[in-house]
């Protein structure tokens, strides 16, 4: 599955300048956070690609949903069939643009990210602040920003309302490597 989300990837990103600097993530981090009365969630996905235009600053990546692992297989599954529905919507996926990151500047860079986000079949405009930072031939790329399940179509049945939050926090931590 990984080789068809880059190859995917590569394919939204064919019409970049083919003298740009591309990089791919060499190391992924995405979790969720979800604080409820009775019960907080947690899942790591470490299976998300991307890719970044130096020269553009485009960036796209796509996180496979069924990956996340959570602390309880039950958590796990309910997550997969009955919020999320892995089977019909496999992938979330941001496709934008960064803007604040000089690429000469070392040391960290408050930047902003604003493009689409994909999640359950469901796109909206977003904007999202975080930090680039450029490590020798590397940049590290960190976000965290809140994600409003109603905005996304992701029903929470009324039994359930106090162990599922309204929104989570999500956190993205990417590592890049040039390609």
């Amino acid at each position: 599955m990984g080789i068809r989300l880059i190859s995917t990837l590569f394919l939204a990103m064919a019409g970049w300048s083919t003298q740009a600097q591309k990089y791919v993530a060499e190391k992924s981090f995405v979790s969720f956070y979800s604080h409820a009365t009775l019960e907080d969630i947690k899942a790591d996905n470490l299976k998300t690609v991307s890719i970044f235009n130096q020269a553009t600053n485009d960036i796209a990546f796509s996180v496979p949903v069924a990956e996340f692992q959570f602390a309880k297989s039950l958590m796990k599954e309910h997550f997969k069939e009955k919020y999320m529905e892995t089977e019909k919507y496999p992938t979330s996926t941001f496709q934008g643009k960064i803007s604040g990151f000089d690429f000469k500047v070392k040391g960290i860079q408050q930047t902003k990210a604003t493009g689409k986000l994909a999640i359950h079949g469901v796109t909206r405009d977003v904007e999202i602040t975080g930090t680039v930072e450029k490590q020798g031939n590397k940049l590290l790329m960190k976000a965290k920003f809140i994600v409003k399940l109603e905005d996304y179509n992701v029903t929470i049945p009324q039994i359930v309302w106090q162990n599922i939050a309204e929104q989570v926090e999500v956190t993205v931590d990417f590592v890049y490597k040039p390609q």
